[in-house]
């Protein structure tokens, strides 16, 4: 994920006053010597970085002063108060029309996700903001853009507007704003046509097309494994574009993430989405306050726990926890808690967001907890109703035909039972009704 090393790196840099009584110009110096040290190393614009630095240490001057406060507690607000006010302060919300239609252009160059990104944004104002999309297939260079965006499309039951790629862009968009208020549509994406530099063809194409239609939003996508070029991409296309927000794609990717936190100071466009997978539902709207807590390992419960909400299956849950409660905890409850956890991410990815949990992350990833995950579903799945309900009955013969079935080995069959045991015995002290010994 972006920034997990510049989180690292400013995480190790508190450790000059964790503890400390008060500031002294030693430890303070020592700290920000070290957070120059590791925004530079992340790729933020050294300009950013300076003048970050600068109102560090004159509100650090303050805490300094104030002897009576804890000076660790005070400084992580500042340098947690400075990261959000460089990612932009609230969060940069798409800005929809009161009435009539609201027309969204994607922008970027070929690579960066443009079109993926316009489908993720479909789905998403569709599912969580009550819009009605149509997606406009305006990309007639790459040859397959279109063949995508329909693929997409019928992956997120979302329509999409196409007259093929013998008919020119502005012509397209044309018709396709006709069809859209002739069907009652609210949105309008419009995936646009890219290259893989900045030249004047394509921008002279994207000029005519905000010309002509002023759409209410034209987002940028940009990689995140490009670094500073972020500023770069964004600052070409907002002089002649006045683009109004960034997509910033592959942020699950091993970014240094200076890009990101350098684009709003320097081009003053904010980040509006980050796109965290290849999956049509791995793409979030950007928080910096969120994002601040996150780099500090400070956490992020509050994303968390929309996560949750959003992936649970409440009525299931409530039936797992009751079968918790009395006792009677099966491998098929232990399925359905198993899919809906894995609906929240990678372990890694849920203990990032947990307060002081960030530094056991990566160490999480680097085990197979999918994989693990998936062997079991396997091995369930591959149980007769009554073997997942009474598991301990199980004999060489039945464990020899759940692995043969499930595809892999008795020992697997071995781990999950055992596992489920330590599972039942741990519910049986915490008062989580009685242990059934195997």
């Amino acid at each position: 994920m972006a920034f997990e090393s510049l989180s690292n790196r400013l995480t190790a840099a508190f450790k000059h006053i964790v503890g400390k009584d008060k500031l002294s110009n030693k430890n303070m110096e020592a700290m920000l010597r070290e957070i120059r040290i590791a925004l530079l190393e992340a790729d933020v614009n050294y300009k950013v970085v300076r003048d970050f630095i600068e109102q560090i240490r004159k509100e650090m001057v303050g805490v300094q002063v104030a002897e009576s406060l804890d000076p660790s507690t005070m400084v992580y607000k500042i340098v947690r108060d400075e990261i959000t006010r460089l990612l932009g302060e609230g969060q940069a919300e798409l800005l929809y029309k009161q009435s009539g239609i609201t027309t969204i252009m994607i922008v970027g160059l070929q690579g960066t996700g443009k079109t993926t990104s316009a489908a993720k944004i479909a789905k998403l104002i569709k599912e969580k903001q009550d819009r009605n999309p149509l997606l406009i297939a305006a990309d007639i260079i790459r040859p397959a853009a279109i063949e995508q965006l329909q693929t997409l499309g019928k992956q997120i039951d979302c329509e999409v507007f196409t007259l093929g790629n013998k008919v020119n862009a502005i012509d397209t968009v044309n018709k396709g704003l006709v069809y859209a208020k002739a069907n009652n549509f609210d949105t309008v994406i419009i995936d646009t046509a890219g290259r893989l530099h900045i030249d004047e063809t394509l921008m002279n194409e994207l000029d005519q097309l905000k010309r002509k239609y002023r759409p209410d939003e034209i987002l940028l996508t940009v990689d995140a494994l490009t670094g500073q070029d972020i500023v770069n991409v964004a600052k070409a296309f907002d002089d002649l574009l006045n683009i109004t927000g960034l997509v910033v794609t592959k942020f699950d990717g091993d970014a240094r993430g200076g890009g990101v936190l350098s684009v709003k100071a320097v081009t003053d466009v904010p980040v509006k989405f980050v796109g965290t997978g290849e999956k049509v539902d791995d793409i979030d709207v950007f928080y910096p306050d969120r994002m601040a807590s996150r780099i500090l390992g400070m956490g992020d419960l509050q994303t968390l726990v929309e996560k949750a909400e959003e992936a649970f299956d409440l009525e299931l849950a409530n039936k797992a926890m009751e079968n918790m409660m009395n006792g009677t905890f099966s491998l098929e409850d232990m399925l359905v808690q198993m899919k809906q956890t894995r609906k929240l991410g990678s372990i890694g990815s849920i203990l990032k967001m947990l307060p002081g949990m960030n530094q056991f992350a990566s160490q999480i990833d680097s085990v197979d907890t999918d994989g693990v995950f998936k062997t079991y579903e396997a091995i369930i799945n591959s149980m007769t109703p009554y073997e997942r309900k009474y598991p301990e009955e199980l004999r060489s013969s039945h464990k020899n035909r759940i692995a043969k079935g499930s595809g892999t080995t008795v020992s697997d069959v071995n781990k999950l039972i055992n596992s489920f045991d330590k599972t039942r015995k741990m519910m049986a002290s915490m008062g989580f009704g009685k242990y059934r010994k195997f």
